[in-house]
């Protein structure tokens, strides 16, 4: 499989506190990849320097074998214009779903298509209706975003990303602030997309997505990857003492026999 994304040496610090120290990894084309870890451990940052919403302060990011980026005497800098690029090709989903409330559905599905892609409103129109449908909302076109509940909002979220034709798709916890009966809808969507080969890095506390839907789970604590491997494996049978706490903190979570 292709390579879509690839992390060499990913640091990333704020002020003294060193929140990312030395991550390497990759994202295959295709591969669902969950990263599991508790609050603080660095996954949530390191998604957002996948997407250079946080500026790593070291190492090096590829997106198709291309670095982005360039690098003179071992230090990287990189050009908005490059980054506003990259981003348009990296959907990213959040906890809270910003849509505008002054916007019909479709319309939120619609606005980053024209101001930032270019696309004429009937281009845009219709692939908004056609991600809408995708995410089981075709019929909540014409509604506002106060009409919907918690798990629709965060599908139009999915959506608008998805009608950007991403290459590949990063979702931060996006169901942790949703109420327990309507993680179940957003789940369904995201492993929708799974099985349509949509690639995707996901930070998720939900371990049954990870079983069932990831490729491979990598599990982050203190800012390095701890341990890595198939779910169904890893989740079974970790490695590390802190990976077992991890996981006994999940008591609600059954795996399968």
């Amino acid at each position: 499989m292709d390579e879509i994304v690839r992390i060499d040496g990913l640091h990333k610090s704020f002020g003294n506190l060193d929140v990312l120290k030395g991550i390497g990894m990759s994202v295959k084309a295709g591969e669902t990849v969950v990263l599991l870890g508790s609050s603080g451990s660095g996954k949530s940052t390191l998604l957002r320097c996948v997407n250079f919403m946080e500026v790593p302060t070291q190492g090096q990011v590829f997106l198709h074998g291309d670095l982005v980026g360039s690098e003179t005497n071992g230090k990287m800098s990189y050009r908005e214009s490059e980054l506003c690029s990259l981003r348009t090709r990296i959907g990213m989903v959040f906890q809270h779903f910003n849509l505008f409330p002054h916007m019909t559905v479709e319309q939120n599905v619609m606005e980053g298509q024209i101001t930032v892609l270019k696309r004429t409103r009937t281009e845009a129109r219709s692939k908004a209706l056609a991600q809408l449908e995708r995410v089981g909302l075709g019929d909540k076109a014409q509604e506002y975003p106060a009409r919907l509940s918690g798990g629709q909002k965060q599908r139009v979220a999915i959506a608008r990303a998805l009608a950007m034709d991403p290459d590949v798709m990063l979702f931060d916890e996006v169901t942790s602030a949703l109420d327990p009966e309507l993680v179940g809808e957003v789940l369904k969507t995201m492993r929708q997309l799974a099985d349509e080969g949509m690639t995707m890095l996901v930070v998720t506390h939900e371990l049954g997505f990870a079983y069932h839907v990831a490729n491979r789970v990598l599990f982050l604590d203190g800012g390095v990857i701890l341990e890595e491997g198939e779910p169904q494996h890893i989740l079974k049978n970790p490695k590390t003492t802190r990976m077992r706490e991890f996981l006994d903190g999940h008591s609600l979570f059954k795996l399968p026999d």
